[in-house]
């Protein structure tokens, strides 16, 4: 008998594991390690750590999604208005000029850091925008409640208040804000969800009518509307379809006007909670309007059709008089 060499088995040796074939790969049936007898354990029981579990890296932001104001109109509204900066850039040729200078001094007297940069700074902090040669970093805008805007308003006859459904363009959003405060609404109404807040972009496109125009942000819009109608508003919304020329709506009353959002328009819900829905009649192979300009006519005729009001009545008293 021929003597056949043995392996000698030597004491904490790891069974090695028997390869399978699958489909001409060689998978190890397995892979996972036992500690035998005598073996020190030089690996730590705890789990490693996974990447998700490490601190994520902050995205830098774009200065239309960042907390930042640039542009002498909307900086010089800011502080004219005594809003909350937490700091300011400016240029040496800029900060002396008599239009800023009384109202820098008077931020930092209220915890606003001023620093004197050059225009290549600015250029880099505003991501090459046209910043004019200031830039400033405006603290959380402050939103009102609803409840409160519904109180403010009573102070005005017949106040009109504009709710954005679903407006997700700051830029939009900006525009409708610059238009609604300057024809003389008292304020507007914004869902926390699924649309954009108030923004450093829709600051500087509102040009300075935040300061004096309060907005609103509630959780859900179809609850806000039906508040409103609680407190005698009558709620007008712009649809494409099922809805009446806007010139023949009589406005009249606390009115609320609805603006969809730039592409779908106004939800089913929202649309179901409207008094009226009315559209503005287009001539032209355009099928659509841009929100902010649909804003602009809908609010213009329903202060044009006061405005007649106004005069029908003041010639009115002009006639009882002479009698």
């Amino acid at each position: 008998m021929t003597n056949q060499p043995r392996k000698i088995n030597i004491t904490g040796e790891t069974k090695r594991v028997q390869p399978i074939k699958i489909k001409g790969k060689r998978v190890i049936a397995n892979p996972t390690r036992h500690q035998t007898k005598g073996e020190s354990k030089s690996f730590s029981s705890k789990p490693r750590p996974s990447h998700q579990s490490s601190l994520p890296t902050p995205a830098i932001k774009s200065p239309e999604e960042s907390d930042l104001i640039y542009g002498r109109h909307p900086v010089l509204s800011a502080l004219e208005n005594q809003r909350g900066l937490n700091r300011l850039w400016i240029t040496a040729r800029l900060r002396y000029d008599p239009r800023f200078h009384h109202l820098i001094l008077q931020a930092k007297d209220n915890g606003t850091v001023i620093d004197e940069v050059e225009p290549k700074r600015l250029d880099q902090i505003t991501d090459g925008a046209n910043h004019q040669g200031i830039a400033a970093q405006i603290a959380p805008y402050a939103y009102m409640e609803l409840e409160d805007l519904i109180t403010q308003a009573k102070s005005v006859t017949d106040p009109v208040i504009v709710v954005a459904d679903g407006i997700t363009d700051p830029h939009n959003l900006g525009a409708i804000i610059r238009t609604a405060e300057a024809i003389g609404s008292q304020g507007l109404v914004i869902p926390q969800r699924r649309a954009s807040g108030i923004t450093s972009t829709v600051v500087k496109v509102a040009a300075g009518a935040l300061e004096n125009f309060p907005v609103a942000r509630v959780i859900n819009l179809s609850r806000a509307l039906e508040q409103l109608k609680e407190a005698g508003y009558w709620i007008y919304g712009t649809a494409a379809a099922g809805s009446e020329p806007i010139h023949t709506v009589k406005f009249s009353g606390s009115t609320v006007l609805v603006i969809g959002s730039e592409g779908d328009g106004l939800s089913m819900l929202t649309q179901r909670s409207c008094d009226i829905l009315v559209s503005i009649p287009l001539q032209g192979k355009t099928p659509s309007l841009n929100a902010s300009v649909a804003a602009g006519m809908a609010l213009y005729e329903i202060y044009r059709q006061r405005s007649l009001n106004t005069l029908y009545l003041d010639k009115l008293r002009t006639i009882s008089l002479k009698k």
